[in-house]
């Protein structure tokens, strides 16, 4: 008898109240209402987390990071939308560090599934994450997420302050609810009366406001579904945005940081040399693997840490660039960590073998590399602290304000409530800005000067040199095509483990099971392909590796477009076409995307001499996106002159915005795609600056069209889609070409582009 058929009535019935119980202790977290963290004192009242009405009219409160992408505005929309305010006078600050702002998407992303294909039980079990999510207070920008978490959440915040007031109004006037109206900030008698919100946000703050207020429909939206002026342009193009580097208070203090080269390794000695002895040079910090240098300004303190050496042990990992790449080779002679696509029979397939008598067709194989990478932000690490003592106040650009107090206050071991964490503009995050190194460095320094603010701001090279990178990665894969169709499909990939690294920094664990992230892009691509496998192996490693932009899908969306390019020529096939066929029974909307840049690009399957075009479809953040990407060979090199893309947001809040981080995803793949890599040698990093990491300059990036729909099943993020196709539609193109196959990055190494 099975294990399952020994289960006494009694264990049934306790593990059915568990069970029972779980499920009602998931339905009371979801419908407990979220706490207000905010206390605006003077004449503001906040009816909720994300609102604040005084007599200057509305301030919405974000919680989520700008960082250039524009989504303060569109999360300020969401409010003022369902408010009735005026758009112009609608105001905007970064909400504190609070769990109350937990992000309800972040989770769904970790979901072994396949996003264009979700079964209804799929869908059920991606919405208790939430539910996670607001039980861990995981406030946090990333993943491509914050309108999705925000699209129904600030909504029902602005609907349901908006009755508030409009019961206030009713009570104070006599008349019935119903016959009240709302416009541009003020609730509206029938005989033309206007009460400002201001007048009667004290009265509405004792009333109970609607748990599930109804929406208004798309039809009626005056905001949402247009491009709005962003409201951080005014304050950027003045230069009067307050960034982390730009944070000044009295009597502060400046410092930056000298770390030992090799991550990971203990300082085992320094020589500060004359270093200390340099005028306005106030303090030298020890650090557990370096030293912070003190003075009165930032410039002075870059040449004092200049003119100290540093010495480390070994690095934890090996030495260069070539043996990691060695140990990353060797994951494949393991165990795979997950197969989260196996359908058909891949190894019949690929061995010719049919079952119905058919000729077996063309078996190509391809073993494709990609280097680390830095995020390369163009506001480098840093993070003003101010130690009294007993409380801790920092101010950075952080992309996770919560897990910033959090390790703020291991690190000087203060109570959590003592640290206050201010969110500033961020110049650049792309998931760098996640982790807190740099900030809990700063909390460190300031307690050795107590009472002062120090402003702790790392050079360049410091910040290059000491990132959490894009992980090495390479994939082998295998196929197979028969009448100008793929019939096999195998990709096995390997590289470290940037979900299970970065949670055991961030939460002291990492998750078990299959690592979704690390396949993300590969097998969960809407290919109708009848035999299909993709594996990911997991290399060991202690270089450091951290989100970057689109994550698993940067290095997978390269390796899996660039292997359907092959089988498309394998097959005799157009490229685009090829795709079309593989793509329209498993995803229309994503199918329509191809025939959108097919258009749009005036894709003819053949290009003139000079000139090649390559395209790739990557499906990522619940967005498929499609690029051609175009390449000319000049005198002065290969120029990519122009790009198209198509994008599937399922509902699009603002146009500018997405079409802003399309353009923006897309450059940031093709930089790296041409000129991104770190490199090792004896344990440290050699790149340390722009020159040695290049990027896509004005007279070198393409004129960009983008078109937007809003056919898929679901709204789906806009923040880093752009990227993972960018880099395979480049490659692609450059085999179009000139007739030769880029299997591995940057691709500068191996083609002569024009600077």
């Amino acid at each position: 008898m099975s294990r399952l058929g020994k289960i006494t009535r009694r264990a049934f019935l306790v593990g059915s109240a568990a069970v029972a119980g779980g499920v009602a202790f998931v339905v009371w977290q979801d419908r407990r209402p979220v706490a207000n963290p905010l206390d605006p004192g003077g004449d503001g009242v906040s009816l909720n987390p994300w609102l604040i009405l005084d007599r200057d009219g509305a301030t919405v409160v974000v919680p989520r990071a700008e960082m250039g992408q524009g989504v303060q505005t569109t999360l300020a929309a969401l409010v003022a939308e369902e408010l009735d305010v005026a758009w112009e006078d609608v105001r905007v600050i970064h909400g504190p560090a609070s769990a109350s702002y937990y992000n309800g998407a972040l989770l769904r992303a970790g979901l072994p599934f396949k996003d264009y294909a979700m079964t209804g039980w799929q869908e059920t079990l991606a919405d208790q994450t939430g539910v996670m999510a607001k039980m861990l207070g995981l406030q946090v920008t990333g993943g491509s997420t914050s309108t999705v978490d925000a699209f129904e959440k600030m909504r029902h915040a602005g609907a349901a302050a908006r009755i508030t007031l409009t019961r206030a109004a009713a009570d104070r006037l006599g008349v019935a609810e119903e016959a009240l109206g709302t416009a541009d900030g003020a609730v509206i008698a029938p005989d033309g009366t206007r009460l400002p919100y201001a007048e009667l946000a004290e009265a509405a703050a004792r009333l109970d406001p609607p748990r599930r207020p109804p929406l208004r429909p798309a039809s009626e939206w005056r905001y949402l579904g247009r491009s709005l002026p962003r409201l951080d342009m005014a304050a950027k193009a003045t230069g009067t945005a307050v960034f982390g580097i730009d944070v000044q208070l009295p009597d502060m203090l400046y410092a930056t940081v000298r770390r030992v080269p090799r991550l990971g390794a203990a300082m085992t000695g320094y020589d500060a040399g004359g270093a200390a002895e340099m005028p306005g040079v106030t303090r030298i910090v020890e650090l557990p693997d370096g030293v912070a240098v003190v003075a009165t300004n930032t410039w002075l303190a870059f040449k004092a840490a200049e003119a100290i050496t540093l010495e480390s042990g070994p690095a934890p990992y090996p030495p260069d660039t070539a043996s990691q790449v060695d140990a990353i080779a060797a994951a494949f002679d393991g165990t795979a960590n997950s197969t989260l696509r196996d359908t058909g029979d891949v190894e019949a397939a690929l061995s010719g073998v049919t079952g119905d008598g058919a000729p077996p067709g063309a078996t190509i194989e391809a073993e494709y590399r990609v280097p680390w990478l830095a995020h390369a932000t163009m506001e480098p690490m840093n993070a003003t602290a101010r130690f009294s003592g007993e409380t801790l106040e920092v101010w950075c650009g952080n992309q996770a304000p919560v897990l910033t107090r959090q390790k703020c206050a291991e690190a000087l071991a203060l109570p959590e409530a003592a640290v206050t964490v201010h969110t500033t503009f961020l110049g650049g995050g792309f998931g760098r800005r996640a982790e807190v190194d740099f900030s809990t460095l700063a909390a460190r320094v300031a307690r050795a000067v107590p009472g002062r603010p120090v402003k702790l701001t790392w050079t360049r090279e410091e910040d290059m040199r000491h990132d959490f990178y894009r992980p090495a990665a390479i994939a082998r894969f295998r196929g197979a095509v028969a009448d100008g169709r793929a019939t096999a499909l195998e990709g096995r990939i390997a590289a470290p483990s940037v979900t299970r690294q970065s949670g055991e920094r961030m939460a002291g664990f990492a998750a078990p099971g299959p690592d979704k992230g690390h396949v993300e892009g590969a097998f969960d691509q809407p290919y109708a392909i009848p035999n299909y496998r993709i594996a990911g192996y997991l290399a060991d490693l202690a270089v450091p590796v951290g989100f970057w932009r689109s994550v698993g899908n940067s290095f997978n969306g390269f390796f899996h477009e660039s292997f359907v390019d092959e089988l498309a020529h394998a097959a005799g096939r157009d490229p685009l076409a090829f795709r079309l066929d593989h793509v329209r029974p498993a995803h229309a909307p994503s199918a329509r995307l191809l025939d959108d840049v097919a258009e749009m690009s005036g894709w003819t399957g053949t290009t003139p001499e000079g000139t090649g075009r390559g395209v790739a479809l990557t499906y990522s953040f619940g967005t498929p996106v499609a690029q051609v990407v175009e390449v000319v060979q000049t005198d002065a090199g290969i120029r990519i002159p122009r790009a198209w893309i198509a994008c599937d947001v399922g509902t699009a809040l603002d146009p500018r915005n997405i079409e802003a981080q399309m353009v923006s995803g897309l450059f940031y793949g093709l930089s790296a795609a041409v000129h991104g890599q770190i490199t090792f040698a004896d344990g440290a990093v050699a790149q340390g600056n722009f020159p040695d990491y290049d990027a896509l300059r004005m007279s070198t990036a393409p004129a960009v069209e983008v078109r937007i729909r809003e056919d898929n099943a679901h709204m789906g993020g806009v923040g880093e889609p752009g990227t993972p196709p960018s880099m395979p539609a480049l490659a692609n193109a450059l085999f179009d070409l000139t007739g030769e196959r880029a299997r591995e990055l940057p691709l500068a190494a191996r083609f002569d582009f024009m600077l």
